[in-house]
C-alpha cells in the first residue's frame, strides 16, 4: 500500500515547492498528488478513495483560492473522510477564520505561509507518518 497525501492549492509554484519538500523528507515512501481548484480535489479524493493501493493520509488546503475556500473544502473532507488529517494553508486568513477552523475542528492544525519544514514535518507526525 501506497501513502499519499493532497495538496491544495492555486499556486503552482507553492504546489511545487510542497511537493519537493516532501520528497526530501519521505522520499518514494509518500505519493504527493495535487489539485488547482477544489473541484480537481475532489475528483483526486475520489480516485484515491476507490483506489486499493493508495491509502490517503493528509490532505493540506489553501484557504483563499477562487471558488470555495480552504475552510469549507476542508469541513466537506472531515464529512466525507473522517479519517484524514486535515491542514489548512494559509497567509491570509484573519482571526475570525482561524477561530472557527479551530472551534468547528475543521482541521488539524493550521500551516501559515511561508512556513517551515519542521511545520511540515507536524503535520505528517500527526497524520502518523514521520
Amino acid at each position: 500500500m501506497n501513502t499519499a497525501v493532497l495538496f491544495v492549492d492555486d499556486e503552482k509554484t507553492v504546489l511545487d515547492a510542497l511537493r519537493t519538500q516532501v520528497r526530501g523528507l519521505f522520499g518514494r515512501r509518500v505519493v504527493c498528488e495535487t489539485a488547482e481548484h477544489v473541484d480537481e480535489a475532489w475528483e483526486v479524493l475520489d480516485e484515491l478513495s476507490e483506489d486499493p493501493d493508495h491509502d490517503l493520509i493528509l490532505i493540506v488546503s489553501d484557504w483563499l483560492m477562487p471558488g470555495t475556500r480552504g475552510d469549507a473544502f476542508l469541513s466537506e473532507v472531515r464529512a466525507r473522510y473522517p479519517n484524514i488529517v486535515r491542514v489548512l494553508l494559509t497567509g491570509q486568513a484573519d482571526g475570525t477564520v482561524l477561530r472557527r477552523v479551530r472551534d468547528q475542528q475543521l482541521a488539524h492544525m493550521t500551516l501559515f505561509k511561508p512556513w517551515r519544514e519542521q511545520e511540515l514535518r507536524r503535520a505528517f507526525a500527526l497524520a502518523a507518518l514521520e
